[in-house]
């Protein structure tokens, strides 16, 4: 079989031809394959989609699944989140790591209580407005819970379509015009047929066209596939960001923010100068906490997690 040609796509979103004759078997493989993810379920509901879709930012689904059941137990409805203190959100993260998301997602549930009556927005533009909610989280929300059409491009998402149609093994770093043209064009026209294909081409990049090893025998589209037809070259753009932790002001960050989550009262200067031993450093990753709103500076040279 041809492989879809970019070039060939954007008439595919209104007829029957080109990119067309990918949403069909990439459906149909996630109708046969997709994980039972709790956010997934009907019960989850749009602020359980939301929810996930701060959480899974950056972050593996194995990693999220424990803090997500906890927060959801915690707090089901954004309401019961908008009326703790943001540190607690902070606390109830945990290990998650970019602990800011914790802080955007307060001021999401705040938002909505204070603007939706409590209900996350079904309008796209309404949930684009939230604090912290950006391109991909407001596409995603309005996608997997209200079942609209929209296109989502997470990084799994336009690596599929970077190999499946552009015969590129990587896309770019940062998301481009290009991307964004071209995931309009895949979309299929009818809103839950988008909405599943949204899903479908996100795990399909999650599980089979994965970023180091992907599994083309497992891949529904492999014979359309632009990349392995074109001999499944290596890629020759800029060099991809890696993701180092140890060492870095993220890792000291994380270090000083386990102190806090665990203390139920304020903590000295003391007990944070004991969890990294270079004192620039450390000064700097917790300047950087205060002034991101996750630490609370006291008098005293005390510190806890933010209470307003």
């Amino acid at each position: 079989m041809t492989a879809i040609s970019a070039s060939a796509v954007p008439a595919a979103a209104s007829s029957d031809s080109d990119g067309a004759v990918l949403h069909r078997p990439v459906i149909d493989w996630f109708d046969a394959h997709a994980r039972d993810l709790p956010w997934r379920r009907p019960e989850a509901g749009a602020w359980g989609v939301m929810v996930s879709e701060f959480m899974l930012q950056q972050t593996p689904v194995s990693r999220v699944l424990p803090v997500y059941e906890q927060w959801l137990a915690r707090w089901p409805r954004p309401a019961d989140l908008a009326a703790e203190p943001p540190g607690e959100a902070v606390r109830a993260w945990g290990r998650l790591g970019y602990p800011r998301r914790a802080l955007r997602l307060h001021g999401a549930a705040a938002a909505i209580r204070e603007r939706h009556g409590g209900d996350v927005p079904r309008d796209h533009a309404q949930l684009l407005a939230l604090p912290g909610v950006g391109e991909y989280t407001a596409a995603a929300v309005a996608s997997f819970a209200y079942g609209q059409r929209h296109p989502v491009l997470d990084t799994n998402v336009r690596r599929v379509f970077a190999r499946a149609v552009s015969g590129a093994q990587y896309p770019p770093n940062a998301t481009t015009a290009a991307e964004r043209k071209l995931a309009r064009a895949l979309l299929p026209g009818d809103e839950p047929t988008a909405a599943r294909w949204a899903a479908a081409t996100m795990e399909l990049g999650a599980l089979v066209c994965t970023a180091r090893t992907p599994d083309c025998v497992r891949c529904p589209i492999a014979a359309l596939c632009a990349w392995r037809q074109a001999g499944s070259p290596e890629h020759d753009g800029p060099a991809r960001r890696g993701q180092t932790y140890a060492g870095t002001d993220r890792q000291v960050r994380g270090k000083l923010l386990a102190v806090l989550r665990e203390a139920v009262t304020p903590v000295p200067q003391t007990a944070l100068d004991q969890v990294w031993d270079e004192p620039v450093q450390r000064a700097r990753a917790l300047d950087g906490l205060v002034s991101d709103g996750l630490v609370e500076p006291l008098s005293g040279g005390l510190y806890r997690l933010p209470l307003t």
